[in-house]
């Protein structure tokens, strides 16, 4: 059964840096495109970033572009986000997804999604 499951979440000052790590179980992820996206209480999930698993090309949202870099290692079915220069506009929950098809920047696009940590920066 696949599952997802985020960690490195937490409260750190602008400036400052994080790394999120997604562990993926299942027997294809080495073949699966993966993303993360982020929610606000109260507001919709946005898309943050995106890789493909043939070249690992990457995709990112216009906020976070220079600063976020997704990457992953199929050998440990690690999938990771490391966010530098944080900024308070980036607090939110943090959530790794499987992509099932379409449009990599919608939510729907995605089949299998982790619980989601927490990132809060301060100013």
């Amino acid at each position: 059964q696949a599952q997802l499951v985020e960690s490195g979440g937490g409260l750190v000052q602008t400036g400052e840096s994080l790394r999120l790590s997604c562990a993926a179980s299942g027997r294809t992820f080495s073949r699966d495109e993966m993303g993360w996206f982020r929610q606000v209480p109260g507001k919709e999930r946005e898309f943050v970033a995106h890789i493909t698993w043939l070249k690992t090309v990457t995709t990112y949202a216009d906020s976070v572009k220079g600063r976020f870099t997704i990457s992953r290692d199929n050998i440990k079915n690690m999938l990771y986000l490391q966010m530098n220069s944080l900024k308070p506009e980036d607090t939110a929950v943090y959530y790794c997804a499987r992509r099932l098809g379409g449009n990599i920047r919608v939510p729907d696009s995605y089949d299998l999604w982790g619980q989601g940590t927490q990132v809060t920066v301060s100013s």
